[in-house]
């Protein structure tokens, strides 16, 4: 498995400053400099990848290395091959991130890495690597929450984006509304309260025979579908406005596909992919412009793995222009797993003085609130 480059976008037009280590939060006990650099790790899923961020906000390298090609025939994740492929691919990986930055470990202030949550033998490999990383070369060992990691992302394509705003996390395995009050102080205002979006996506297309990652490829497909053709219930959470719940619709997806094949009839696949990104699209759009609407926040932005949807970033483009609303999102290198992410969330928390010894250990589940 060949690690392979991932070229990140900027966006310069935004004119805000980026915060400077020395003015932005309480300082850490370690010494800052002007320019300061963070070795990043990520190794959550099934992406190995390393990078090197500088300041939060620049990119010095960006690698992944992808196992698509290995869990395809599965249909999705296999945890045990996950784990194994981390553990060949992981020193490559942080050599070439090194190599591209142009810059040795001696060159970084800080080790940051997704410790949780996660797959539970994907996360220890990259937790037990900056590890030893960290021991050997005597420096700060950052954890850093991966769906934090997603709202950072933000950071890199829009240097001036700064807190507050209410930010939408989307992925395989989360669905959140998440209240951002300061680089490190985050709220969970709204959650799943069963399957997660993308997760809806991906059974959808695996039981259409879809290949995986399927929601990317529903994706393509639903732009050429009419998005009216199937009509899907809308679940809703009694008392809990902002909360989602996928499960319903999934099953009721599943169960149309299923009595269409059982009946002998042709599943217009466009259509059926269009119906589905439709109806999720409208579920999540509907709940974050309430949360938006009842908090009072202009500032919104996308993040996640299912924010490189077209139909979400296109919809609420034309609600937030709408509705008098500053919307931002990731470029589409940022969505998935990344370490650059990872390493421009690990600068603040580190500006925070979140780091951790060698006790540190990874955990399938915690929230983003620490």
């Amino acid at each position: 498995m060949q690690p392979q480059s991932q070229t990140t976008a900027t966006n310069p037009a935004q004119t805000s400053p980026s915060p400077s280590p020395s003015s932005l939060l309480p300082p850490t006990s370690y010494p800052l400099s002007p320019s300061l650099k963070i070795f990043a790790i990520e190794s959550s899923c099934d992406d190995t990848a390393a990078a090197v961020v500088e300041n939060g906000r620049k990119v010095l390298s960006s690698v992944v290395a992808s196992q698509v090609f290995r869990h395809v025939e599965f249909g999705g994740v296999v945890p045990e091959i996950a784990g194994r492929m981390h553990c060949e691919a992981i020193s490559g990986v942080a050599k070439e991130a090194f190599s591209q930055a142009g810059v040795t470990i001696d060159d970084v202030d800080a080790i940051a890495v997704t410790a949780y949550p996660g797959l539970i033998g994907s996360l220890l490999v990259g937790v037990n690597f900056a590890k030893g990383l960290a021991l050997t070369a005597s420096k700060p060992l950052i954890p850093v929450h991966h769906l934090r990691g997603h709202i950072a992302a933000n950071f890199i394509s829009h240097p001036g984006l700064e807190p507050p705003f209410l930010c939408l996390v989307v992925s395989g395995g989360h669905s959140h509304i998440v209240e951002v009050k300061d680089f490190t102080d985050m709220r969970i205002i709204g959650r799943t309260r069963d399957d997660a979006a993308g997760e809806a996506f991906d059974k959808t297309a695996r039981t259409m025979g879809l290949p995986y990652p399927g929601g990317v490829h529903m994706d393509k497909l639903a732009e050429n579908g009419n998005p009216e053709a199937f009509t899907f219930p809308v679940p809703k959470v009694s008392g809990s406005p902002y909360d989602f719940s996928f499960s319903g619709l999934k099953t009721a997806v599943i169960n149309t596909i299923h009595n269409m094949q059982q009946k002998g009839m042709e599943l217009p696949r466009e259509d059926m992919a269009a119906s589905v990104r439709n109806s999720v699209v409208n579920i999540l759009t509907d709940r974050f412009l309430l949360a938006a609407r009842d908090t009072g926040y202009k500032r919104l932005v996308l993040a996640g793995g299912v924010s490189a949807n077209s139909l979400l970033r296109r919809r609420m483009k034309e609600l937030c222009d709408a509705g008098g609303y500053e919307l931002y999102y990731p470029a589409l290198s940022l969505c998935g797993d990344n370490a650059a992410m990872i390493g421009a969330q690990g600068y603040f928390e580190f500006l925070c003085g979140h780091t951790a010894d060698m006790s540190l250990n990874a955990r399938a589940e915690r929230s983003i609130e620490l």
